[in-house]
């Protein structure tokens, strides 16, 4: 069965804080530590696009870990800020890395919920044309298409990205999904010519929706909140991610929090927090990951460590 064996993670040294923004955005600081919690916002570069923080975090990946990328055989790449309109952005990385021609390469369209929907696809996709390794990207560099006069989304997005290799030797390895669309709230977060979102109403749908997700998750799969070691809720702020730990009644010891450095980086954001610890985990613990946002859309998953 195919797990998650490595994850490596860019995110751009140069940073924005919003501390600077106090003034502009008639705030305080209050508001940015306890309410939206991104103290700073990472930014890529101009000329970067999504596959050049791809290529970055493969140079991490291969800090930690030893690969032959002569054996990868599937590269997929989630994102909705790609390179070109066409080709998709997997080929672009692909070339670049110099995979084998055997390689499959495809793009997932998902924001916010895209990691967790791409390790269900990308698993059993290769689970099913009994593929041993492959490579699952996530970038969405947000800063190309933000408004730096809306209050809204200014202060909340930065740019990173990951790349997790699955592996069929992996110990970490999927148990179950639940996944969700209330698409006729689309419109509340979507890209025109600049991106437009109703903060209210997204926070709205993903405080009623996750808890929801969650329970009917660990119920199919026959566990309990205590079974869990660790869960990993998409960050889109920390308001939200507080919210939903107080509607599960979690111990917020137990829930990880880290954007105050970086943002929210869509696809991004749960595997930026998982890798630092996915190779720390011990046998038998389980960890639960839930993403939620663009589309109106929602993910989750409960992953476990095998022997």
């Amino acid at each position: 069965m195919i797990g998650l064996a490595n994850i490596g993670c860019y995110i751009p040294e140069n940073k924005v804080s919003n501390l600077d923004l106090i003034d502009k955005f008639d705030i305080d600081d209050n508001f940015i530590r306890n309410k939206i919690g991104v103290i700073e916002r990472a930014i890529k570069e101009p000329e970067e696009k999504a596959s050049d923080l791809c290529l970055k975090a493969f140079n991490d990946l291969l800090t930690k870990q030893n690969l032959d990328v002569d054996e990868i055989e599937c590269c997929v790449v989630v994102t909705q800020n790609p390179d070109f309109a066409i080709p998709h952005t997997s080929a672009v990385v692909h070339g670049e890395i110099a995979l084998p021609e055997t390689c499959a390469c495809f793009d997932i369209s998902l924001g916010c919920s895209g990691y967790v929907y791409a390790l269900s696809i990308v698993t059993a996709f290769m689970q099913t044309n009994n593929m041993k390794k492959g490579l699952l990207f996530t970038a969405d560099p947000y800063s190309e298409i933000i408004d730096q006069d809306d209050k809204n989304t200014a202060l909340i997005f930065g740019d990173a990205a990951t790349v997790t290799l699955l592996d069929e030797e992996a110990k970490l390895k999927p148990l179950g999904f639940n996944f969700g669309s209330k698409g006729s709230g689309y419109a509340n977060l979507i890209n025109k010519e600049k991106l437009y979102m109703n903060g209210r109403a997204v926070f709205n749908f993903s405080a009623a929706t996750i808890p929801v997700s969650v329970n009917s998750l660990l119920e199919k799969l026959k566990l309990t909140k205590e079974d869990v070691k660790q869960w990993y809720f998409h960050q889109g702020s920390k308001y939200i991610v507080d919210t939903i730990t107080k509607r599960l009644a979690l111990d917020s010891h137990k829930v990880v929090f880290d954007m105050y450095g970086y943002g929210n980086t869509v696809s991004s954001s749960i595997p930026l927090l998982l890798s630092k610890d996915i190779t720390s985990l011990q046998s038998g613990e389980k960890i639960l990951l839930s993403g939620f946002g663009v589309g109106l859309s929602w993910a989750s998953t409960v992953l476990e460590k095998n022997k």
